[in-house]
């Protein structure tokens, strides 16, 4: 009986995204990182919509599984930046940027976004951003709701806000809606994808500093390299439940730009008994005394105003106490 001749077959690439799989996949001693350009080409492949599912999953969990690099995460935030049309630039300069990425599963209130409010009453002008979808951004989402903060939607009410408050919150929903939407791939893939950092580097108002936290301390350097590549002046800390706050219970490591500094502890060990937005903006408007977390809105505030200007660690603390006392 005669048999079929097995012939091997040349399997070729049917999809103009297919090598950036390829590349990142190929096997130990094969893969490697993509280049900046190769980063930056392939995102923005993704956000124009010329890669499939299948290729934005694969591509999204084997850049994290070979672990973030400095110049593909450059790439990364450039392609992000080019498809939204950012940064937006104003003619009175952002201070600073203040990302919140982190989802609230391991923290409690956001009083971070109070530290931020203590910078725009000094007149220095913050841009924070970050998403608002999901459960664990609702207590973020609830406090600007019970604060009177509305979400800017785009670059002129980002600017009208700031000319009235010096403070703007910037949904990624608005300033990014391609990224966001490969964000909230976390709830069917399981994991963040290292567009998280991508997220947090953004600075989409082009800010003269930013202050960025991270939950694991291995990313500070990776953050600073970026940070770098993009020549962006940053502070970076570990933070708690990743986001840029400081309980000032331990000491703090605060690594920049220009260097790093441990900062002495500011606090006792107590943790903030408020548990409600309604909780935090009483401790703010003067309603109601928590000092475990005012102790917390202070020192992330002196973190804060050393990202902006550079001071010495005592002047900055020194600054936000007094900030604080006159709200």
């Amino acid at each position: 009986m005669a048999t079929d001749t097995l012939v091997p077959r040349v399997v070729t690439d049917t999809h103009d995204f297919a090598p950036y799989v390829r590349i990142l996949g190929r096997g130990p001693g094969k893969s490697r990182s993509l280049t900046r350009a190769e980063a930056r080409h392939a995102l923005g492949m993704v956000l124009r919509g010329e890669a499939t599912r299948e290729q934005i999953g694969a591509m999204l969990m084997l850049l994290r599984y070979r672990g973030e690099a400095p110049e593909e995460m450059a790439g990364l935030v450039e392609a992000a930046r080019d498809h939204a049309g950012l940064p937006w630039r104003f003619a009175t300069p952002v201070d600073l940027d203040w990302p919140s990425y982190a989802d609230g599963r391991t923290r409690g209130l956001p009083w971070y976004l109070l530290s931020a409010l203590l910078l725009a009453k000094s007149g220095r002008r913050v841009v924070m951003h970050g998403p608002i979808r999901g459960p664990g951004r609702q207590s973020l989402v609830q406090c600007l709701v019970r604060l009177d903060i509305a979400h800017a939607t785009n670059g002129i009410e980002v600017e009208q806000a700031l000319a009235t408050t010096n403070f703007a919150f910037l949904p990624i929903e608005a300033a990014s809606p391609g990224l966001a939407d490969l964000l909230a791939l976390r709830g069917v893939l399981g994991l963040r994808s290292p567009l998280n950092t991508a997220g947090r580097l953004l600075n989409p108002c082009m800010a003269q500093a930013s202050i960025d936290g991270v939950f694991h301390p291995a990313y500070i350097d990776l953050h600073l390299a970026v940070a770098a590549l993009l020549g962006h002046p940053i502070a970076v800390l570990k933070g708690g439940g990743g986001e840029a706050e400081w309980s000032g219970v331990k000491p703090l490591t605060l690594a920049t730009s220009a260097g790093e500094q441990t900062w002495p502890a500011l606090a006792s060990s107590d943790k903030p008994v408020s548990t409600t937005p309604t909780d935090l903006v009483a401790v703010w408007r003067r309603g109601h005394a928590d000092p475990a977390a005012e102790a917390t809105i202070v020192a992330t505030a002196a973190a804060a105003l050393h990202a902006v200007t550079g001071g010495a660690a005592v002047d900055c603390i020194a600054e936000a106490k007094l900030l604080w006392g006159g709200r």
